[in-house]
Order: structure tokens, then sequence, then C-alpha cells
């Protein structure tokens, strides 16, 4: 397996998804103190991955398939989620890098990936047969 490659010139897809409101207090979800924040996806790919409507289009994936639980961890709390995906679209088991404090939104973090999959082929200008995604669902605070 070969070693992703992260750093500067990572790309980054980042959105902040807020649910509908009716009230600024209903911005985000509450957290274990009762306190609200802003739940948050990125997406980070290795550094020689650039292929930026590609990215998008997996990032949208998997944060359309992100069911947030109704309990959040403390605000600032993240989980993150590494998912490799081959050549074909499909990706072995994910895996659960960082926990959140919430073993709800690791859970829904997880469900998120395996059910976003399989995502589309690797670009056939990618020399690797894979490439390694970091997804980070953060509870921003």
């Amino acid at each position: 397996m070969r070693a992703a490659r992260f750093g500067a010139g990572a790309a980054v897809w980042s959105m902040m998804l807020v649910l509908a409101a009716a009230s600024p207090a209903d911005l985000g979800v509450a957290t274990a103190a009762g306190k609200t924040c802003a739940p948050r996806l990125q997406s980070y790919f290795a550094s020689d991955f650039k292929d930026a409507a590609y990215q998008q289009k997996t990032f949208q994936k998997v944060a359309s398939a992100w069911k947030r639980p109704s309990a959040s961890p403390a605000a600032g709390a993240k989980a993150v989620v590494i998912a490799t995906i081959a050549s074909d679209g499909s990706i072995a088991p994910p895996v659960l890098h960082l926990k959140s404090g919430s073993d709800a939104w690791d859970a829904a973090a997880l469900a998120a990936v395996k059910s976003a999959a399989p995502f589309d082929p690797l670009p056939k200008s990618y020399p690797h047969p894979s490439v390694e995604v970091h997804f980070h669902f953060e509870c921003a605070g």
C-alpha cells in the first residue's frame, strides 16, 4: 500500500453543513453540555491528487450521506474517517482514525463514508492504483 502524502499542497474541500432553522438557536445540533454546534465536514486528499472536480463530487456524496445524530460531541471535537478509494471507485472498509468522544457521532461519520461508496472511478490521469482520503466530521463551536 502506498503511503499517502498530505501537506501544505493537499486539496481541501470544506462546507459548513447547517440544518434549516427557524431561529439562531436551531442552527446546530445540541452537544452533550446542551450547547449547539455547527456540523462541518472537510475532506483531505493526498497532495498529488489534483482533480478538483473529482474531489468535490466525492465530498458531496459523503456530505449528502451524513445523517447527523441529535446529540453531538463537545464543541471543537471531530471524528476523522480514513478511506482508500481504489481505481474502480470501490473502497476498503473505512477506518475511524480519531474518535470525537461521541459514539453516535463517530458511528454516523463511518456510516456516511460507507453509504456514499462506491465513488466514481479514479481519473485515468492519476498514476496510482488508489488514493487515501481523510474525512473530518467536526462539531464546530
